[in-house]
């Protein structure tokens, strides 16, 4: 689900390019002399190809990955490679409500307890006011859950239930399946002290009815989630959140799949538990 802001996005694709060497004309050298020999002209040759070689030899060391992680975040072109490498720390082991709990308390664990809390902020349980009240009392700090839930229970009423093609109570009209899923691509701390953490989420989203003649039909977004966690009871929580649309890549010419092909796939496939 998406209750977000606004947006801004850029894509793009690299390309290469190829360095041209203009050698001399055949009337006389560049410098205005004499013609030379063929001698000469030869060794002129093996120079230009020469540096041509050295040139495309440093492009690519330059771009390859895994350079020097201190010149590449003070340049700015380019993440450290630390920022996507797994950090080898062990999952969470305990859930609550379906949801993980029990995080390190150190900026991974904030990161980990984002992006799980991330996609439990997205689940179609969020549609059903039991559950959502179970999910609250497991991810939201606890002086903040009474007025997460009044703020949600005025968000999910029966109209903006109907306008995801659900029936007004929530639940899903018969002969289809409800889609309402989100995955985390990626994980930032913009800020962060001893017992405090705010982490941007990066998230992919699908939301509809998935069935024959829906009018609903699943469709994908794409969005960032801004939560601020608080250290509280031996564990991350969230003290607020927020979220706005992008970035979006540019899509693709997969074909859409049937309605039946969508409802059997998210039966089939379950979801992660995310750890940095």
């Amino acid at each position: 689900m998406s209750l977000g802001d606004e947006h801004e996005a850029s894509g793009g694709y690299g390309g290469t390019g190829q360095t041209r060497t203009r050698l001399p004309d055949g009337g006389g050298d560049v410098y205005g002399g004499a013609r030379r020999g063929g001698r000469s002209s030869s060794r002129s040759l093996i120079t230009v190809v020469g540096v041509v070689v050295l040139l495309i030899a440093a492009i690519a060391f330059a771009n390859r990955g895994g350079g020097d992680s201190s010149s590449d975040s003070a340049s700015g072109s380019k993440p450290d490679a630390a920022s996507t490498a797994a950090s080898g720390t062990k999952p969470v082991r305990t859930t609550a409500a379906g949801i993980p709990t029990g995080f390190a308390h150190d900026q991974q664990g904030a990161q980990s307890a984002a992006a799980n809390y991330a996609v439990a902020l997205g689940s179609a349980d969020m549609f059903n006011k039991t559950r959502r009240d179970a999910i609250l009392q497991t991810i939201i700090t606890p002086s903040r859950v009474a007025g997460f839930e009044s703020k949600l229970d005025q968000a999910y009423t029966p109209q903006f239930n109907k306008n995801v093609g659900l029936n007004e109570d929530g639940s899903t009209p018969a002969g289809y399946t409800f889609v309402s899923r989100t995955s985390p691509i990626g994980t930032k701390v913009t800020a962060s002290s001893e017992n405090d953490a705010t982490v941007e989420v990066w998230c992919s989203g699908l939301l509809g009815l998935a069935g024959e003649n829906s009018t609903n039909p699943v469709t994908n977004s794409w969005f960032t989630i801004t939560i601020k966690l608080e250290w509280t009871g031996g564990d991350w929580k969230i003290v607020t959140h927020s979220q706005k649309e992008g970035p979006a890549p540019v899509p693709g010419d997969d074909r859409a799949s049937s309605a039946d092909d969508m409802a059997k796939a998210v039966e089939e496939y379950g979801g992660f538990t995310y750890a940095r």
